[in-house]
């Protein structure tokens, strides 16, 4: 959603003139850490007591997934409108996904989640997709009532909030994603939070095999093990440190004309909108709407395009539909037989099991969904054309 401008420009710049592009950078000379200083800022501002900054919103979840110590003979439940990635994380560290359905907010359906829960059940991923809060109040007293973990996969919802708490911020753990189609971006980069000192020592662990060769790895509330490498360079520290200060204000924006947008059609008998838990704190990226039937949702779209006004039903999003997760759906788990979930002895009997019409609730709902994208750029212009071509397109319908 966010552009690059010349304040990220100058960010990057006085990185590389500084000669120390390496996140950890040399403390004899003074340098300033632009990592550890945006990991600071997101913490103060998601209003959690540790921050990580990862090389993606992939890496957030599986460095996540460790500091809570899921691994082989674990299930992680996972919405079946998600990327791959959510589901794919669970996998890297030998546990199994469990896929539950959405529920007409497009956000994983609490009652369908408690269903599925079983003794495996390790941790629950709520994913706020299109930067919409999933019904964190619900799943928390799911959560609570059975003894599992929360997971927050923001990734999609950078910025957003639940009843006054950023996204992120309500689980034991929240995940966020700075690729390049996020609120907030460098290209790519992700970052994990959480309250728990034990779980984020576990987390930079995983993050970084040789963190026992810096002073701050000998600091932490766990023992090192074989970590990865999912280290950020200075110059995405420093970008981000740029994009972090300007997101209140474009999601504002984006609120703005979401606002205005539903107010114009709330009593057009023909558009209804998607379920919402919490308006104020949406990050506005898109308005949803909910039709009848998938082909009247197709009417809608093929209406709207006639105007030059480009909508989209998410039941065409290809990899955010869990039936077309290939290695979930063909339970290949990994390249190596021996670091395969699927294969793993300690997964015997579980009750994960993978079909295409495994959720019918969620391939309905998201065929009968329709996104109209918004953009904080719009003029008062722009959202009026808008209103106008949704109410000439639900004449179609």
């Amino acid at each position: 959603m966010l552009k690059v401008g010349e304040a990220e420009v100058r960010a990057a710049a006085r990185v590389i003139r500084s000669g120390v592009l390496f996140r950890y950078g040399d403390p004899r000379k003074g340098h300033p850490n632009e990592c550890a200083k945006f990991e600071r800022e997101l913490a103060a501002k998601v209003g959690k007591k540790h921050a990580l900054l990862v090389t993606s919103g992939t890496a957030a979840l599986v460095c996540s997934l460790a500091g809570l110590e899921v691994g082989p003979g674990d299930e992680v439940i996972v919405p079946a409108y998600t990327f791959i990635a959510s589901a794919l994380a669970p996998l890297a560290l030998g546990a199994l996904p469990v896929i539950a359905d959405v529920d007409e907010s497009l956000t994983l359906d609490p009652n369908d989640t408690e269903a599925k829960i079983s003794d495996r059940t390790k941790v629950i991923m709520p994913v706020h997709m299109c930067g919409l809060p999933c019904d964190m109040k619900a799943i928390m007293r799911v959560a609570n009532r059975h003894r599992v973990k929360v997971l927050e996969d923001a990734c999609q919802a950078d910025g957003g909030s639940y009843q006054g708490k950023r996204l992120g911020s309500i689980g034991q753990v929240g995940a966020y994603s700075f690729n390049f189609f996020k609120n907030i971006t460098a290209g790519e980069g992700g970052a994990m939070v959480t309250d728990d000192l034990e779980v984020f020592s576990r987390a930079i662990i995983h993050h970084d095999g040789g963190l026992g060769f810096w002073e701050h790895g000998k600091k932490l509330a766990s023992p090192l093990f074989a970590g990865w490498n999912f280290r950020v360079s200075e110059i995405q520290g420093a970008i981000l440190r740029v994009q972090l200060r300007r997101i209140d204000g474009l999601l504002r924006r984006n609120r703005a004309h979401k606002a205005k947008l539903m107010a114009a059609l709330a009593d057009n008998p023909k558009l209804r909108f998607i379920k919402h838990h919490d308006l104020a704190g949406d990050c506005s990226t898109a308005l949803g709407f909910l039709f009848p039937s998938g082909k009247k949702a197709r009417s809608f779209i093929a209406a709207m395009s006639q105007q030059g006004i480009y909508t989209w039903t998410p039941i065409d999003s290809g990899r955010h539909v869990y039936a077309n997760w290939e290695p979930v759906m063909e339970q290949r788990g990994s390249y190596h037989p021996a670091l395969d979930a699927f294969k793993r002895p300690e997964n015997r009997g579980s009750r994960a099991r993978y079909t295409p019409d495994m959720c019918p609730q969620t391939l309905d709902v998201l065929s009968r969904a329709v996104y109209l994208d918004i953009r904080p750029e719009w003029t008062a212009a722009d959202v009026r054309k808008r209103i106008r071509a949704c109410e000439k397109a639900a004449q179609h319908i």
